[in-house]
């Protein structure tokens, strides 16, 4: 059954509390959705988040307890990102190529900043690494689920966790939260201050106004695959200027 089938169903039939929950929730399951699979490659289908987080939110519709201080939404919420990160971690969702081919950009825009003193602009990061244009936009695109901090980037911290668990919790869930050390703060707030305007604009619209994508395309009046190709180079320019802070 399609995602909007089974809300279509639990709408139609919402006569007890856990119908109602399920029903009067699930365009936020959408809306979650839409927002992980803007951090994850393209090869995620966004219906499949939808559809492991319509059993997420089943699942906290079954086992809320209104007695316990939490709101139902704030519950729900955690619940259905936890099942859309199950589903992604069985089919993983995050090969090494993907891992490899963003810390080469990030290599490239560090080279080439130092370089020109200045931040280098596509064409000059995709010459730098000996690529058309075309061949680096969709390279970028190819790596939009590359997040600015992996626990990796830490010594190995935390080993065997993995880099979809920084998706899961509101505190995690972007890379604008890791603000708990000073210097890490001053670096990035620089870094997001020294991003060419567009970018700087994609990072502001999607972390602090939370639009998806196709929402940052319409403000931008820019296909959907270019906001994607401008976050993903947004975020490898701040991993370049963070470096030394994330593997120290």
């Amino acid at each position: 059954m399609s995602s909007s089938r089974a809300i279509g169903a639990y709408r139609q039939h919402a006569a007890d509390p856990v119908e109602q929950r399920v029903a009067d929730y699930a365009p936020l399951v959408k809306k979650l959705a839409y927002h992980m699979v803007a951090k994850l490659p393209a090869s995620v289908e966004v219906d499949d988040l939808i559809q492991a987080g319509l059993i997420g939110l089943m699942d906290a519709a079954r086992n809320f307890d209104p007695l316990a201080g939490v709101q139902f939404e704030t519950y729900a919420t955690q619940r259905i990102r936890g099942a859309m990160l199950d589903e992604l971690r069985e089919a993983d969702w995050l090969p090494r190529q993907l891992r490899r081919s963003m810390r080469d950009i990030e290599k490239a825009i560090s080279k080439v900043e130092h370089k020109l003193g200045r931040a280098p602009s596509e064409s000059e990061v995709a010459e730098a690494m000996g690529l058309p244009l075309a061949e680096y936009q969709a390279l970028l695109a190819d790596c939009r689920g590359h997040q600015l901090i992996y626990y990796d980037d830490h010594d190995g911290e935390d080993e065997g966790r993995s880099p979809l668990d920084s998706l899961a919790a509101d505190d995690n869930a972007d890379p604008l939260n890791e603000l708990d050390d000073n210097d890490f703060r001053r670096v990035l707030i620089e870094g997001v201050e020294q991003l060419p305007e567009r970018e700087k604009m994609v990072m502001a619209l999607y972390y602090e106004q939370e639009l998806n994508l196709k929402e940052i395309g319409a403000v931008l009046n820019v296909s959907e695959s270019r906001v994607c190709q401008l976050h993903s180079q947004a975020v490898a320019r701040l991993r370049a200027r963070l470096s030394d802070w994330t593997r120290k």
